[in-house]
């Protein structure tokens, strides 16, 4: 009687911790950084100054700004690229969570660069034409015994948002921010295509220079994740 009662209890607590594992696995598996690193492994890699017109591939090289560079919200590096997000935790009943309340994303046309050889990557937000996953590695917080640094608080200033709460107390947020700084070494992957060069590049005496470009399939690819650069071998 006792076995039954045991074997019939056991399977809820199994079912439930594989549940659990296998959500874990499905929102790792099908987050942004995975999917995009799963699409870059599978990605033909060329030299860049062997790329082929008309041909999906990736490269590597070291960001160059085309323009005055941009420049990032919080840690004020000069950069091509950078995302941010601000959010603040809420409390609903006996629950809280992290509510976003800024999600900003910038680029420019940028130049990447690897042993002399030059692409260009026009990067667009309307219509979208890229996918991406940058490292966040400037962080900031503040809470109720965690005051906000001067940097920090500046910043919330810029986007109206109020560091304090009732009684003067500090408000439970957080702040990450990721951006392809100048001269970092990423990974973009798009088609080839040979594109009249409108702006001089120093020690670059060619008037053409290759783009990577985005069709109704494929997108442009951007990350600057250290595992996007690993290669077994380069294909030539």
């Amino acid at each position: 009687m006792i076995l039954v009662s045991v074997l019939s209890i056991t399977p809820i607590p199994f079912i439930v911790i594989s549940g659990l594992i296998l959500f874990v696995f499905l929102v790792y598996y099908f987050s942004k950084k995975q999917i995009i690193l799963r699409k870059l492994s599978k990605t033909r890699h060329r030299a860049i100054s062997s790329l082929k017109a008309n041909e999906f591939v990736k490269v590597h090289g070291k960001a160059l700004h085309v323009k005055d560079p941009l420049i990032a919200p919080l840690s004020k590096r000069k950069c091509v690229f950078y995302t941010m997000r601000i959010e603040k935790k809420v409390s609903s009943g006996k629950s809280s969570y992290w509510k976003t309340i800024v999600d900003e994303e910038k680029t420019q046309d940028f130049f990447l660069e690897h042993n002399g050889s030059y692409v260009i990557i026009r990067p667009k937000s309307s219509p979208k034409n890229y996918k991406s996953f940058l490292v966040k590695d400037k962080k900031a917080n503040s809470g109720v015994f965690n005051d906000p640094t001067s940097e920090f608080k500046e910043l919330l200033r810029t986007y109206n948002i109020d560091s304090e709460g009732f009684f003067g107390l500090n408000k439970r947020l957080r702040y990450e921010e990721g951006i392809i700084e100048i001269g970092e070494k990423l990974t973009v992957a798009g088609i080839a295509k040979w594109k009249i060069l409108n702006e001089p590049i120093p020690e670059y005496a060619y008037s053409k220079i290759v783009e990577l470009i985005s069709n109704e399939k494929e997108k442009i690819i951007i990350t600057d994740h250290p595992n996007a650069l690993k290669e077994s071998r380069i294909r030539l």
